[in-house]
């Protein structure tokens, strides 16, 4: 199964997805998307087969988001992809693409939507919570 997640290594909802991902069983291609970002159209394209609105996929948390008037509701879609594009860390993540459909795993067990029920065995998030039981079944 091919899949590709959009990843940033420092965020530990990606970690959690990537680790979800590999737990199926699955390697996926891995886009470190603060160095390689997507494409206008690549972006544009998760974002709809994800069912987000352009704005419901940028991040605030942690980024110049307020700072560059990302807020003002005038701003057209054209205008925040744009931004999104210009400033990668504005993209929210992980953005998960597999055959079964496109997510943004936040939280992470969303990548479980598009995953193959194959997983190997339990699966705790780095925090502890519980999300495969023993089984590879889904808790939560």
């Amino acid at each position: 199964m091919n899949v590709t997640i959009y990843h940033n290594p420092g965020c530990g909802t990606s970690r959690n997805a990537l680790a979800m991902i590999r737990n199926a069983g699955i390697e996926p291609e891995v886009v470190e998307y603060l160095k390689n970002p997507p494409s206008r159209e690549q972006l544009a394209k998760m974002i709809a087969d994800a069912g987000l609105t352009v704005r419901g996929a940028i991040r605030e948390k942690g980024t110049p988001y307020a700072e560059l008037g990302l807020d003002n509701p005038d701003l057209s879609d054209e205008e925040l992809l744009e931004a999104m594009l210009k400033d990668p860390i504005l993209i929210n993540r992980p953005f998960v693409v597999t055959p079964m459909g496109t997510r943004l795993a936040r939280p992470s067990e969303v990548v479980l939507d598009i995953l193959p029920d194959t997983h190997k065995g339990p699966f705790a998030k780095e925090d502890g919570e519980q999300v495969l039981d023993s089984d590879g079944k889904r808790l939560v």
